[in-house]
Formats: structure tokens, C-alpha cells, sequence
């Protein structure tokens, strides 16, 4: 439902509140929209609020991402409807889905990753959108700028530290000469991360080497294509959907494969310094709540980003690729984020 702040008389200022609480909301009338950007301030803790959530593909990432925004609604006393959606991997569900958002009473919308995040700004202008799991937003058209969203959308970016991610590269295969990155080439945010990896292994002395797929069922065929010393997996919807090909192909090679986020060293690739995506996820529903509660606004709200880091690794997909981890390394990460 979209919230309502009207002027009621005192004594009828009680019971309705009392019956909204009662109902789980108030109610709406057809001629009543909410502005750009959202006027949500009636909202308060308790109060029940209607969420759509829209997310451009399952992957552990994504979906720690989603449940650490619905833990920091149930923390401020939220009771959220949620209505998720997932567009399995496809841009054109992911345009029926926010066509859809667009026409239903929500509070506000959640889209998860670059995709969706730009199907839905591009269909709703009248509802707060957050974003959340997206490497550029601004090459994305998603805001103006970081600092100064200016629409109805803002949210977190996992901006990704690409410079330190190849360093592993030099770390750990200290004689690696070339990279490949298999990368989607409909995903703004993947070619954003080809062109960074491009930047950073210059300075490393280390050539990367592309293969751009359309489908995750290409992926496999993609990364057996590519003759390098290391793989590098970015944070790419489209390839992270089928990541075990890349892994089955390094351990085939012999090969090292390392990637932007941890939970892809969980599941097999061997180190990465990341982000943890839950608590983005959590970071953007903190968002929510300020939204909600009336004290910001998307168009004036800055975009967020996590400065804390974590090295991750994984013992046993090291082994089976047959890369050694130097004690050095070992001795750097937090024993919580390593995989054996």
C-alpha cells in the first residue's frame, strides 16, 4: 500500500489509527499518488508496509543480499508483504516484472543487481527504489551521480576491489602472465569490471584476456576457450550462476581461479579479498527503514559502498587446482573465511 499522511480530526485520529494497526495499514484512494521519490514518512516501526523485491538471478550472493535487507526491516519492527520476484537470468522478465511493480501498491522496491535495478527505474517513478548488489550505478543511468542519486532511486554498490583481487594473482602464482575473465556482455556492471581488471593488471605486469558469453549455459565452453595462466571471476550475474563450470575447467587446467566475492570462494574458486554480501544487504535495509520513516529522501540520499574488506580462501579448491597457499597469506585471513 502506498502510505497516506491526511489530517483528521482528533477524535477520529485515534480509531483510525488504532483500526490501521488492527488491519495491518491505512488505505488509499484512487486520485492519491505518491510524489517522486517517494513521501513515505507516516510509516513507523510495527506498521505494515508492502515490499516487491526483484532479483535478476539466484546465487548465494544475491540471496544473502535479499535476506540481509529483510532482517533489517524485521530489526526496526517492520511488518513487511513482500512480493519477490526473480527474473531467472532473463532481461526481458526482468522489464514484465517492474511493469508489473509499477502498477501494484508498494511501499517501496527492491531490486537486486544492475539488470533489474535498470528495468525498474526505468518503469517506476512514483515509488522509493533501493538497489542493492550493483558494481556501477552511475554507468548504469541508475543515478546522477553518487552523491546526488536525484531521482527516486539510490541504494549500495559492490564496488569491487579490483586491484587487490589480482594482486592474489601475483601472490599466488607469482609466475602468471595472462588472466581470463568470462564475462557477460549484456551486463554494464561485468564490462565496467573487464575495463578495471584491465587498469590494475597493467600495473601488475599481467594481460587480461577475455570471453564474452550471452547465457550461462555458455560458460563452460567459454572459460576452455581461454589459454591462461589464472581465471578471474567477476561479480558477473550471468557467469556466478554457473560458476562450477569455471571451477571444473580450472581444476582441469590445473589452473588458478580466484573471484570477486566470497561466497564464490565457498564454492570452490581459491581466494578473493571481498565484501560480505549480507551485510550489504542489511546496509540497504537500514536505507529502507529511513525512507520509511519519512527521514530521507532516494534523490538526495548518497549512494553507499563497504570500506572493510575480508580475505577469503579455500584450501581444498587450492589442492584440486594445484596452487600453493603461501603461509603469509594463511596467516592474513580470519579463520571464519577460510574453506577447507
Amino acid at each position: 500500500m502506498r502510505l497516506l499522511q491526511t489530517t483528521r480530526m482528533a477524535a477520529l485520529a485515534l480509531a483510525t489509527a488504532l483500526l490501521a494497526t488492527a488491519c495491518g495499514g491505512g488505505t488509499t484512494t484512487e486520485d492519491e499518488t505518491t510524489p517522486a521519490g517517494g513521501d513515505t514518512s507516516a510509516a513507523a516501526e510495527g506498521e505494515a508496509v508492502s515490499i516487491g523485491i526483484t532479483q535478476i538471478v539466484a546465487h548465494p550472493s544475491l540471496d544473502a543480499s535479499a535476506q540481509g535487507f529483510k532482517d533489517a526491516l524485521a530489526d526496526a519492527g517492520y511488518d513487511v508483504t513482500y512480493d519477490e520476484q526473480n527474473a531467472q537470468g532473463d532481461q526481458s522478465t526482468a522489464a514484465s516484472i517492474a511493469g508489473t511493480f509499477a502498477s501494484a501498491d508498494l511501499d517501496l522496491i527492491l531490486a537486486i543487481a544492475t539488470p533489474t535495478a535498470q528495468s525498474v527505474v526505468q518503469a517506476v517513478t512514483d515509488v522509493p527504489i533501493l538497489f542493492t548488489a550493483v558494481t556501477d550505478p552511475v554507468s548504469a543511468d541508475l543515478v546522477d551521480s553518487m552523491e546526488a542519486p536525484g531521482g527516486n532511486a539510490s541504494g549500495t554498490s559492490d564496488a569491487n576491489p579490483v586491484m587487490e583481487q589480482l594482486e592474489l594473482v601475483k601472490r599466488l602464482n607469482p609466475d602468471a602472465t595472462t588472466v581470463g575473465i568470462v564475462y557477460s556482455s549484456g551486463e554494464v556492471n561485468s564490462q565496467v569490471q573487464v575495463d578495471w581488471a584491465k587498469d590494475a593488471a597493467a600495473e601488475l605486469g599481467l594481460e587480461i584476456v577475455e570471453a564474452a558469453i550471452s547465457t550461462s549455459a555458455e560458460v563452460q565452453q567459454a572459460a576452455e576457450s581461454l589459454d591462461v595462466d589464472a581465471f578471474y571471476v567477476p561479480t558477473d550475474n550471468t557467469v556466478v550462476s554457473a560458476l562450477e563450470s569455471v571451477i571444473q575447467v580450472a581444476e582441469d587446467k590445473q589452473i588458478l581461479a580466484i573471484a570477486a566475492e566470497g561466497d564464490s570462494v565457498a564454492r570452490g574458486t581459491v581466494a578473493t579479498y571481498g565484501i560480505d554480501y549480507y551485510q550489504l544487504g542489511y546496509q540497504t535495509g537500514e536505507m529502507a527503514v529511513r525512507i520509511l520513516r519519512g527521514e530521507a529522501d532516494p534523490a538526495s540520499m548518497p549512494v553507499e559502498t563497504q570500506s572493510e574488506l575480508q580475505l577469503y580462501l579455500n584450501l581444498a579448491a587450492a589442492e584440486r587446482m594445484g596452487v600453493t597457499i603461501p603461509e603469509d597469506l594463511l596467516a592474513e585471513a580470519d579463520p571464519a573465511n577460510i574453506t577447507e
